[in-house]
């Protein structure tokens, strides 16, 4: 049997990457930042002076990189060819440039198997905006996690001051509104929400609680997966 993967997946600034880093690292599995992969990918075009239009030079660039994830007890790194991109894939120029990537089918493509090879070393928790739809369609199980754009903002804006980043809330909310707008009508891979994905609304909600709700919802799946695999044994079920 392949190894678990909890997809989640949902719109920009509805809490995935703290939530799923939070959900794996209580259940000892492998978290997968797909995201941080593509601002890896758009960071290293910025720095080599590729144009972010330039799909084919994207493209060979991709094939020719190296992205790893090395998770350590609470900390959590990107590696660009060698060298830990953590930081650096985090400013606002790199967000903001990422979606050029994030549009070029090949890319995506590398991505992927890239994406699909941890399966076959780690149990996953794996948040994006296509993980569920995409990458793995036959994921365990699937969350799609969103929040109120106002509540997003909220969030963001929190989070760039902490950073001593200000930024106006209102243009924050306006560049959610945007990323939502491109996410869900961007031909490759769009954002969309799973028909067996479980739709959680964490407006409101306290980070702990989020967590909670999908370790419960984890371990409800796994029981039921363990007894229908007792039952199968018992009474020869077709795999």
């Amino acid at each position: 049997m392949s190894n678990f993967v909890i997809a989640i997946d949902g719109p920009a600034g509805a809490g995935k990457s703290t939530v799923a880093k939070l959900v794996a690292r209580k259940l000892g599995f492998l978290y997968v930042d797909t995201g941080a992969m593509y601002r890896a990918l758009t960071f290293k075009a910025m720095l080599t002076g590729i144009a972010l239009d330039d799909a084919p030079s994207i493209i060979s660039m991709a094939k020719k990189t190296q992205i790893s994830l090395v998770q350590n007890k609470e900390e959590y790194h990107v590696i660009l060819d060698g060298n830990d991109v953590s930081e650096e894939i985090r400013s606002e120029s790199v967000s903001k440039n990422s979606h050029f990537i994030a549009s070029i089918l090949q890319v995506r493509q590398i991505l992927w198997e890239m994406q699909r090879e941890f399966r076959k070393r780690h149990n996953l928790v794996m948040e994006g905006r296509d993980i569920g739809s995409v990458v793995f369609p036959d994921a365990q199980l699937k969350i799609f996690l969103d929040a109120s754009v106002e509540e997003r903002a909220r969030r963001r804006y929190l989070q760039l001051k902490e950073k001593q980043m200000a930024q106006d809330i209102e243009e924050i909310k306006r560049d959610i509104i945007e990323r939502d707008r491109r996410d869900s009508s961007r031909t490759v891979a769009p954002l969309v929400r799973p028909p067996d994905a479980i739709y959680v609304d964490s407006t409101g909600m306290k980070i702990e609680d989020e967590v909670s709700l999908i370790v419960s919802l984890y371990l409800k799946r796994a029981q039921r997966m363990k007894s229908d695999n007792e039952r199968c044994q018992i009474e020869s079920c077709d795999s």
